[in-house]
């Protein structure tokens, strides 16, 4: 029987995560290959490596890993809050890497402000409400977290919403907010909520480009939930 290698030393060279991402590049490491070069070691008889499987496993994706806080990965076998506060460092990083990114492009499509947000709100356990405000040219000049619930429902009066947009002078706004279970149908509260927004915001002469319901990919489901595709906003 084949004795399994618990040191990334004892891999053959070209296996070893960190000189096979020198030599074929980020792309040819799989998850938790990336996951052990920021693990850098692992524990007794675990491998950087089958540590990083077993965050894998344990959390089902990289979204969630993503999601969880210092604290609650800290907790996790063969890591503790040096090598916690790395991960959740770098998936921070990438956030802001793809945001940067995106934040060129006007937001005038549901795609793309999913695209935005999803890695900060796909994959939490409780509901966050966000605004992200927009210039004249859509185009997302900063985000502003409104509030956050529990397990099912996050909630704010118009005012908290439409204050930052009026203070920081911005051309108008989109609502952003997640479903923890994953499934962004909206509830009878959700389109109450954005039709008080639709008034308030007339009223101020404020776009209200769209209200976004951020959920997670599933065979046959669109992740995210346009009141504005709905045709609810114009």
């Amino acid at each position: 029987m084949r004795t399994m290698l618990t040191r990334i030393c004892d891999l053959p060279l070209d296996d070893r995560p960190r000189e096979k991402l020198a030599k074929f590049g980020a792309g040819a490491l799989d998850n938790a290959e990336l996951l052990a070069l920021f693990l850098r070691t692992g524990v007794k008889g675990r491998s950087a490596i089958q540590v990083g499987r077993d965050l894998l496993e344990h959390y089902g994706s990289v979204g969630a890993i993503g999601s969880a806080g210092a604290g609650e990965l800290a907790n996790q076998p063969g890591l503790g809050l040096a090598k916690a506060c790395q991960l959740v460092a770098a998936f921070e990083l990438g956030a802001r890497a793809a945001r940067e990114q995106l934040n060129q492009t006007p937001l005038e499509s549901p795609e793309l402000i999913y695209r935005t947000f999803a890695a900060q709100l796909a994959w939490l356990r409780t509901e966050k409400l966000l605004v992200a405000l927009l210039d004249s040219r859509l185009r997302h000049s900063g985000t502003v977290e409104i509030s956050s619930g529990g397990l099912t429902e996050t909630y704010a009066h118009p005012r908290e919403i439409l204050r930052p947009a009026i203070t920081r002078g911005a051309f108008g706004f989109v609502i952003v907010h997640n479903h923890p279970s994953g499934d962004p149908t909206p509830s009878r509260q959700d389109e109450t909520f954005t039709r008080r927004m639709i008034e308030a915001a007339s009223l101020l002469q404020l776009r209200f480009l769209d209200h976004l319901i951020v959920g997670r990919p599933d065979a046959g489901r669109t992740p995210y939930y346009s009141f504005r595709e709905a045709g609810i906003i114009v």
